[in-house]
């Protein structure tokens, strides 16, 4: 495949999280192999400066984008938009990370070649909630970088360190039910995460000090690289300890949202750390590092990429196109613009309230 230009836009850049290291790994990927990736995104943040730092250009203006790409790898509906009115005859393959939050809900456009789902659920979003076409879809799993996430040394007979790797995961809530079940065990526990203050940009350096670590999603099939033990758990919910026996469904659901639908409770919790089994657990690790490579996922995006720009393009008229995803979501939009106007409201009310106590 010839070398080419590719425009990823996301929500934002800022802290690491699944969408924005995705498009770290993919981009410093392409950029290896001779690729030119370029990064779009409307907040800058740590993510951006890392980008940066490994020579892929970064912007928060396409304005400032003369060059045009050859395919848009198009990350939530508002950027991806934006990207397709500043080149409406590039293809775009459009991605969905997610169920719930709104940044994923699709984007219906001409100049959308492929959808790409990382695991069922996400499929069912695009096919069974927005009606795309099913063969206008790939499901395309996660993947680790596994130059990056190294293996650990071998785990003890008994895990003697736990860890909650997650950004909802605060000092409080279902970290405590966690903590109680590993402390009746004999296992410390920390936490990490953003909502814990203490985010980590190498969260390889991270994972390989623990035995057991308790996440969802791509934390926990990096977790599994590493070769540590996994609880799935995050703050809506918990889900059982990723066996041999399990492995399947629960990659094909990115060990996430569809499997965490037990309330926390340090009974399933215990139960889940006394399954640890180290056989098991390196049986799954090597099962990860066999078939979760980011190489050989980008070797599927490079495909997908390809027929993408091999698709011929359907006419259309780029402002009717916008002003209709606009009208799809503008309720949305005036209701969080409706909350903002309330609390501003209502901080003012507290500060005048504050104001009059202070004379009394």
């Amino acid at each position: 495949m010839r070398k080419i230009s590719v425009l990823f836009t996301n929500n934002t850049l800022g802290a690491p999280a699944g969408s924005e290291s995705y498009l770290r790994d993919v981009a410093l990927a392409l950029l290896r192999r001779g690729h030119h990736p370029v990064a779009f995104s409307l907040v800058l943040g740590s993510i951006a400066e890392e980008l940066r730092r490994a020579t892929v250009p970064v912007v928060d203006d396409l304005a400032r984008l003369s060059a045009r790409p050859d395919v848009i790898h198009g990350h939530h509906h508002l950027e991806t938009l934006m990207a397709a009115l500043r080149f409406p005859d590039v293809p775009i393959v459009h991605f969905c990370h997610g169920w719930i939050p709104w940044e994923e809900l699709p984007l219906q456009h001409p100049s959308i070649r492929r959808y790409v789902a990382v695991d069922e659920v996400c499929l069912d979003r695009l096919v069974r909630e927005e009606g795309i076409p099913v063969d206008r879809t790939e499901l395309l799993l996660n993947f680790v970088d596994l130059e990056r996430f190294r293996c650990r040394a071998p785990l003890p007979l008994q895990p003697r360190r736990a860890l909650v790797f997650s950004n909802s995961a605060g000092p409080t809530g279902y970290t405590q039910t966690i903590e109680k079940a590993c402390s009746e065990r004999g296992i410390s526990l920390d936490v990490v995460g953003l909502h814990h203050g203490n985010s980590t940009d190498a969260p390889e350096k991270v994972l390989a000090q623990y035995d057991l670590v308790f996440a969802k999603a791509r934390a926990a099939l990096e977790a599994m690289a590493v070769g540590c033990g996994v609880v799935l758990a995050d703050a809506v919910g918990c889900g059982p300890l990723v066996t041999p026996d399990n492995f399947d469904q629960l990659r094909n659901r990115n060990f996430g949202v569809r499997e965490l639908h037990r309330a926390h409770d340090p009974q399933w919790y215990a139960a889940q750390i006394g399954r640890y089994e180290t056989g098991a657990l390196a049986h799954v690790s090597a099962r990860v590092r066999a078939e979760a490579s980011l190489e050989d996922a980008v070797e599927r995006l490079l495909t997908i990429y390809a027929n993408a720009m091999a698709t011929p393009a359907e006419p259309y008229d780029p402002p009717r196109v916008a002003g209709e995803h606009l009208h799809r979501i503008a309720s949305h939009l005036k209701r969080a613009g409706s909350v903002s106007t309330t609390n501003n409201e209502l901080t003012l009310e507290l500060e005048m309230a504050r104001a009059e106590l202070d004379t009394l």
